[in-house]
């Protein structure tokens, strides 16, 4: 239901002011997450409370959009090109394919771009892992835990720990957050001056160094159906060029309203990924910030990596 502050619209809208815009939210009490019944409303006034951290997530990165007409339980669309109907303060980043096709994706600014995006019935924001400045060279690292079936949460936390220990050790700052699902998703900014196959390169590498350190807990095979049930996939391919996945404060699509939500190292050992949904998570920032505000400013170079990428492929030559 709307609250005080929410500006009446017409019989089946509310209007919310968003910095200096005001943008119009329709069907405001459409149940979007039937676990608890948090509407459309709901979502846009998380979104609000996350701000400053989901606008720094998503700052000048082409963004795909998982949207939810109906709400999490029916449709899902995944829009590269940016609705239609979109006002002209919206920004965009163009983008080209393999294939030939282009697209001009959502390039978020402002917090006003999220909140009308949800009004556009997005759930999920997946941003490039590059600008609109060079969208041909990222300027993020994703190292992607990602558990397989009968892999427990017990290994993610222990695998998250070699990787910040080994992350340490080449001098890079890792960012981790829960993926909203099963794992957890670790961010390093690096510095622009390398395509998507480099970086993937290097994202390779690291990942088979974390798997030769664990070896009974992690595995950087490809085929799905090659690997065993109870190991984590270290998801190195999320580097590739148009690969994509929820980014921080990002809630996704599921019922439960589950969100990708940045944590310290030094809660690995006691965060509840089930727990950090958008009932919880704002209350968290308001007390905790974003706590990755200091991403931007440690940037890593991939060198070292792209030197063990080299003498991996002479050794195995």
């Amino acid at each position: 239901m709307p609250r005080p502050g929410d500006k009446p619209g017409d019989s089946a809208s509310v209007e919310l002011s968003v910095g200096t815009r005001t943008v119009r939210l329709s069907n405001p009490d459409r149940v979007y997450f039937s676990a608890r019944g948090e509407t459309k409303l709901d979502l846009a006034r998380y979104y609000l409370s996350v701000g400053e951290g989901i606008v720094r997530a998503l700052q000048e990165r082409p963004c795909m959009l998982h949207r939810f007409p109906s709400g999490v339980g029916g449709e899902k669309v995944h829009q590269k090109r940016l609705p239609r109907g979109a006002p002209p303060w919206i920004e965009t980043a163009h983008v080209e394919f393999p294939s030939g096709r282009q697209a001009d994706e959502l390039c978020v600014t402002e917090l006003a771009s999220v909140i009308w995006a949800v009004q556009m019935s997005t759930v999920e924001f997946h941003p490039w892992n590059s600008r609109r400045r060079d969208v041909e060279r990222p300027d993020e690292w994703r190292i992607d835990l990602d558990p397989m079936p009968l892999c427990g949460f017990a290994t993610v936390r222990r695998v998250a720990h070699v990787v910040h220990e080994l992350l340490d050790e080449i001098g890079a700052a890792g960012w981790p957050k829960t993926s909203g699902g099963a794992g957890l998703h670790v961010y390093v900014r690096i510095e622009p001056r390398f395509g998507f196959a480099e970086v993937r390169r290097a994202a390779l590498a690291f990942a088979r160094e974390v798997e030769r350190r664990l070896p009974e807990h992690v595995t950087t095979t490809w085929w799905r159906k090659d690997r065993a049930a109870d190991k984590l996939f270290l998801d190195y391919n999320q580097n590739a060029r148009d690969h994509t996945i929820a980014s921080a404060y990002s809630v996704r699509g599921v019922k439960e309203a589950t969100v990708s939500t940045p944590i310290t190292w030094a809660e690995i050992d006691d965060v509840v990924p089930a727990d950090c949904t958008i009932s919880s998570v704002p209350s968290r920032f308001a007390r905790l910030g974003d706590v990755h505000e200091g991403i931007d400013d440690a940037v890593f170079s991939l060198e070292p990596l792209l030197e063990w990428a080299e003498r991996t492929e002479q050794r195995d030559a």
